[in-house]
């Protein structure tokens, strides 16, 4: 351990915490339910501070400097991932967050004046804990601020598959009402989700009605271009409708060739053109139920 009065002072926090480690916990919890925006569940709060007490703890007997052990200790790192990702599934603030870890300081160092009545010892106890929580602080915020981002899009992921339903109109005939700006990450959404049901419905033709989509400029068209393509390797005739005149306009002023797939300008046209492709007539293969 690099020098003697850090082994002093370390021995005097590890003293704490073995001898305090509930009253630690009672302060810390007081603490954290007084703060506005964060979690009030006391029997969550109290798994949390005895979790990270404890690892504490037991990161103070390692060799690692205070500054790394919020980072290199995996008992320390775990705790406060869990922590912080707890928090913000929850959707506690993230000032809340960074402030348990605060709060946990200011615990640590009224137990310690309670332990040590010796200025230098205290001061040196004082640097270590800032140094130790300092990190932790960092970290937990840095977590907590990756949980929201992941909560984030798996949530915007969601509602793309929401507002892109795959619905079977006819027997063998499938259509996806496009409502929206249509970007990269919604094309990928609606190739997967068609490509599934055509294979789960064994469609022969699929719409993709555009009816709801304000602008179509070339990479929209492009995405199209993609989705059709995708559709075809599966076996499947492919016919986009809501092709009205402003977007048609469009598409010939970008000079955008869709030539080769059959449009219309309504979904009904084109349930009418897929119907025909199957060579069905209209009462012959509705969908009932």
């Amino acid at each position: 351990m690099p020098g003697t009065d850090e082994g002093g002072v370390r021995g005097l926090l590890t003293r704490t915490l073995d001898e305090d480690h509930a009253a630690l916990v009672n302060d810390w919890v007081r603490q954290q339910r007084e703060v506005p925006g964060a979690l009030h569940d006391e029997r969550d709060l109290r798994r949390e501070a005895a979790e990270l007490l404890e690892t504490l703890r037991t990161a103070l007997d390692t060799e690692l400097p205070a500054a790394l052990i919020a980072e290199r200790d995996p008992g320390v790192r775990d705790a406060l991932t869990s922590l912080s990702q707890r928090r913000a599934r929850a959707g506690a603030a993230p000032s809340a967050t960074a402030l348990a870890i605060l709060a946990l300081k200011r615990t640590l160092l009224d137990a310690i004046e309670r332990h040590s009545e010796d200025p230098a010892s205290r001061y040196r106890a004082a640097l270590l804990v800032s140094e130790l929580l300092d990190s932790a602080s960092v970290l937990s915020f840095a977590v907590y601020v990756s949980g929201r981002e992941q909560i984030i899009r798996d949530q915007h992921h969601q509602m793309l598959e929401l507002s892109t339903p795959v619905v079977r109109l006819w027997r063998h005939i499938l259509a996806v009402p496009l409502i929206g700006t249509l970007d990269s990450a919604r094309t990928q959404v609606v190739m997967n989700s068609l490509l599934e049901a055509i294979q789960a419905n064994e469609a022969r033709v699929a719409i993709i009605d555009i009816t709801g989509v304000p602008t179509v400029d070339t990479a929209v068209a492009q995405h199209l271009l993609q989705t059709v393509s995708a559709v075809r390797l599966m076996g499947a005739d492919c016919v986009i409708s809501g092709i009205r005149p402003p977007i048609a306009r469009t598409i010939t002023q970008l000079g955008i060739d869709l030539s080769h797939i059959v449009t219309r300008g309504s979904l009904a046209d084109a349930l009418a053109t897929a119907m025909h492709l199957l060579g069905e007539r209209p009462g012959a293969g509705a969908v009932t139920g």
